[in-house]
């Protein structure tokens, strides 16, 4: 059977007041609608649901027990529609966000701390994932937005730009021969070079600008992390290709130096991307805007 929720409706209030004017006075229909539309409900059942009587109506067993369910019902929509109209006013509601780890490190940290000020009860669920890891959970709606390195290719996400970061390669103590030196891309395949898996964005950038200039390195050690990359370049396993914030502290205090090169590497863009087919929840919605509107480049 359908469910008629308009009919359930009138039945509640008219349960509620005992009173079929007062439920129309509630609902502001008359009378007669309220009656009809109890004979209406009853009429589907086939029970009686009120006794009338002197003017008056009261439950009859059958109606008391129809109202104990939909007067929970009725309270748990009532909750629903106050739990949107908190998440609207950002009272509750959670922000999912894909981005990597030295993206998550230095250029998402500020703005997620400006937010938490301004909506405290706003939950905000940070997944560190890769570019292409990032994109499917974008586009399988189990992230609201995240960060990634463009182009972003297809047509199922809303872009904006983010930020733009400064590649570069830094070495530790034990490659100081380096210093002072500059040398031309072709050299670095002559050196033991530290890079990201092959597959990831920032690696994919790194070697399409390469073989555009018909340059091909190969690798000493890959490795997960940026910040691995880090380490293992300051304790001298090779010659690291990382992002500029996350060497500065290394480099600033003298444990890493930066490699001079003829051709300074390109910046890369990172964009943020949203499912061009969802809605964004409204905390969501803020933090985007918050991002777009904020000058961080």
């Amino acid at each position: 059977m359908d469910i008629n929720f308009e009919l359930y409706k009138i039945f509640y209030h008219a349960a509620a007041t005992c009173s079929f004017s007062r439920a129309a006075e509630r609902l502001y229909i008359s009378q007669s609608a309220v009656s009809q539309a109890i004979k209406n409900l009853e009429s589907r059942m086939d029970t009686q649901l009120f006794t009338r009587a002197d003017k008056r109506v009261r439950l009859t067993p059958e109606g008391e027990m129809l109202y104990s369910h939909v007067q929970q019902a009725y309270g748990l929509l009532k909750s629903a529609e106050n739990n949107i109209l908190q998440m609207k006013e950002l009272e509750e509601g959670e922000i999912r966000i894909g981005a990597g780890d030295t993206v998550c490190k230095f250029h998402l940290i500020p703005f997620i701390e400006q937010f938490n000020k301004q909506y405290p009860k706003i939950r905000i669920m940070l997944l560190n994932r890769t570019s292409s890891q990032i994109k499917t959970m974008v586009r399988n709606g189990y992230l609201d937005m995240g960060i990634v390195t463009m182009p972003v290719l297809g047509n199922e996400f809303n872009v904006e730009g983010f930020v733009d970061v400064q590649d570069l390669f830094v070495f530790g103590k034990k490659f100081d021969y380096l210093k002072g030196k500059v040398l031309s891309l072709e050299d670095l395949d002559s050196i033991p070079l530290l890079l990201l898996p092959s597959g990831t964005s920032t690696r994919i950038n790194l070697d399409n600008h390469l073989k555009s200039l018909n340059i091909n390195v190969t690798p000493e050690i890959e490795l997960e992390s940026v910040d691995l990359l880090v380490e293992y370049a300051r304790i001298g396993f090779g010659v690291a290709h990382v992002s500029s914030e996350s060497a500065e502290t290394l480099i600033q205090s003298g444990e890493l130096s930066v490699l001079s090169l003829q051709e300074p590497l390109p910046k890369r863009s990172l964009g943020i991307i949203t499912n061009k087919d969802a809605i964004l929840p409204p905390a969501a919605q803020k933090f985007l805007t918050l991002l777009e509107e904020t000058d961080h480049k």
